[in-house]
């Protein structure tokens, strides 16, 4: 990537052009204002501030640069921000970057010719009506199909792959990339891995083509000689299965909306979902729900949902779901940003009806049914006490030391303290007998508060060269915000004080809050590996892409070593300059928010204004004795350089 891409795509493109085509504007000053799009409001508290390049939200308290804007709004990393606004400021990315995106886009290419040509073969041939006719059967409507692009694969061994060749040119390694064909054994050619099965697309978050699903009709199913019901495209360079969501495209706008994210387990019930208008739904394709499917709904929405398939394969993939979310919540549950137990639940359809059903047939009972949920531990509870005979002794014991690791984790005394007394009822043991229970060793077990595997982090970023220009990469974040991460690369153990302290809101940053996240989360690796702070490395292998020359860009303008104590006052001086910017920045919005109500006469406006002027010039007052205090320690110190 050519050296400063940040501040070369942020010189190009106007932050209030950016988030205009998501937000409408008014002019108002030297700012503009709207509604936010990050939370219900009625009277205006989002500003764009043109001269700061910069974008604020009085109401919810977020904020940031364009790179920040479109991170909250498309729910994507810092890459994947840097990559499309890129393509909109016409900024080129480096020759293995553009390389490796050319190759994506002609697999892609691929893929979407496979579709159309199934979806052909489904809606416009003789070989797709049996499929056709059992789509109907399910309920799905002809703009269903369309919208979605639903397929039939026929029973060909190479029909597929001889029209993509054929038409789109398509070669024999491009049709193994994308898992459109399997290798015969003994290097005698290769077959089409998707024969008689409906096809369904399957896209990312941005509605890229990455894969596709195929699943038997019935009567194939019950012979028996067609392979697994359901089938998913192989991993590829595109296609994670561990990673995607079905159906994750369309559903974000409501799961964000509205706060919540209902799962189910297939293809079918998400696409009923959807044509019922229930669209905050995806599906998780397979029995087994992974910390990086449940990572990519905290994306969107702090609520989760469980709805899966009442079947014996739904009932267990329903329990292992439902671990795994509480591992996630209970991991974040110490960020004020994380979920809670009361937000993620198991929805229970009564009548044993799968959702699709329900959906289709009575909707009203689904709305019924997902507005009032089990709550993910009682859940948990309630399969370990069914699991078990309860009327033997050892069935109870069972039981108890099933559900132990799970109550254990419970951070809430109060939450916890509630659960137990209702395990101890259902499972029938005394209250007294459940508590000494949890005190003492018990089994050897993955609990329920063990950390989730690397998965659910982000996929990192390609590692680029470590050239370029070091004022250029750095003019990409604010002066105050490359000081402190200097100093916080410089002196890896005051990583630890600040952990709490330095959040995402007082980096305004798209790349600088990218970085402390890289740098936080390699802190917090080293905190669950109980290993010492101060081997912590200055830059952590984890860091990678523009992140990782930023900081080689930081760490090339110190070449001497720091005391450890000036470090640390530097460190207190910039994050109290930071809090400086973010509360000048507030004074600014209420200077003129109580010019405006002057203006229109609004009374109670201006008395409003007014207080909160006091509240904002207070704390002004006490940082400046706090930021003065910091300058006289500094000045003792000799400064940080």
């Amino acid at each position: 990537m050519a050296s400063g891409s940040v501040a070369e795509i942020k010189s190009r493109l106007a932050v209030a052009d950016v988030v205009g085509e998501s937000v409408a504007l008014r002019k108002a000053g030297a700012a503009f204002k709207g509604l936010c799009p990050f939370h219900g409001e009625k009277t205006p508290s989002f500003v764009v501030t043109p001269a700061r390049e910069s974008w604020k939200c009085f109401g919810c308290g977020k904020g940031g640069d364009i790179f920040t804007f479109v991170m909250e709004r498309d729910g994507i990393p810092f890459a994947e921000a840097l990559k499309l606004l890129a393509d909109k400021a016409g900024v080129t990315l480096d020759d293995r970057s553009r390389a490796e995106d050319a190759q994506k886009a002609r697999l892609r290419e691929v893929l979407e010719g496979a579709v159309s040509f199934y979806h052909a073969i489904l809606t416009s041939h003789d070989l797709g009506k049996a499929a056709l006719a059992y789509l109907h059967s399910r309920g799905f409507t002809d703009e269903t199909i369309a919208a979605q692009r639903l397929g039939w694969a026929p029973d060909s061994w190479d029909a597929c792959s001889k029209a993509l060749t054929a038409k789109r040119g398509a070669t024999p390694v491009e049709l193994a990339a994308v898992g459109l064909t399997t290798e015969r054994d003994g290097g005698r050619g290769a077959y089409d891995r998707f024969r008689s099965r409906v096809i369904f697309p399957i896209r990312d978050v941005n509605g890229k083509i990455t894969g596709l699903g195929g699943r038997l009709l019935p009567v194939d199913d019950q012979r028996g000689d067609h392979g697994p019901k359901y089938l998913n495209s192989a991993a590829t360079t595109l296609f994670d299965k561990s990673r995607t969501l079905y159906l994750i495209d369309k559903a974000k706008p409501a799961m964000r909306k509205d706060g919540s994210a209902i799962l189910v387990e297939g293809y079918t019930d998400a696409l009923m979902a959807h044509q019922s208008g229930f669209t905050n739904v995806v599906a998780s394709m397979g029995t087994a729900l992974t910390p990086a499917q449940i990572a990519l709904l905290l994306r969107y929405a702090s609520k989760i949902l469980l709805a899966y398939d009442v079947d014996s394969a739904g009932v267990k993939a329903g329990t292992f779901g439902a671990t795994e979310l509480l591992k996630l919540v209970i991991e974040l549950g110490g960020a004020e940003s994380g979920p809670s137990l009361v937000d993620v639940g198991v929805v229970r359809l009564p009548d044993n009806r799968d959702p699709d059903e329900v959906m289709r047939d009575d909707p009203d009972l689904w709305r019924s049914a997902t507005a009032h949920p089990v709550p993910v531990v009682e859940h948990l509870i309630e399969m370990s006490a069914n699991a078990h005979d309860l009327k033997d002794l050892g069935g109870r014991k069972r039981a108890i030391d099933e559900i132990r690791p799970v109550l254990r984790s419970l951070r809430d005394p109060v939450v916890r303290d509630g659960y137990i007394a209702q395990a101890a009822r259902r499972i029938g043991v005394d209250e007294a007998t459940m508590r000494e229970a949890l005190r003492s060793a018990g089994p050897a077990a993955q609990g329920a508060g063990a950390k989730a595997d690397g998965r659910i982090s982000a996929e990192s970023v390609r590692a680029a060269d470590e050239g370029g220009d070091l004022a250029g990469i750095i003019a990409g974040i604010t002066p105050p915000e490359a000081e402190l991460l200097r100093l916080l690369l410089l002196a890896p153990g005051e990583r630890l004080r600040v952990r709490e302290s330095l959040t995402d809101e007082q980096l305004t940053s798209g790349l600088a809050r990218s970085l402390w996240g890289g740098l936080r989360a390699a802190l917090d690796a080293a905190l669950e590996q109980k290993l010492p702070i101060g081997d912590l490395e200055a830059l952590p292998a984890i860091i990678t892409g523009e992140e990782r020359r930023l900081a080689q860009a930081l760490l090339a303008r110190e070449n001497m070593p720091l005391d450890l104590d000036r470090l640390r006052i530097g460190i207190d001086q910039t994050m109290l300059r930071l809090e400086a910017d973010r509360l000048e920045e507030a004074m600014a919005w209420s200077r003129s928010e109580l010019a405006e109500a002057e203006r229109s006469g609004d009374a109670v406006r201006m008395r409003e204004l007014m207080e909160r002027e006091r509240d904002l010039g207070g704390r002004r007052k006490a940082l400046d004795r706090r930021l003065g205090s910091a300058g006289v320690l500094a000045a003792g110190k000799g400064g940080t350089r």
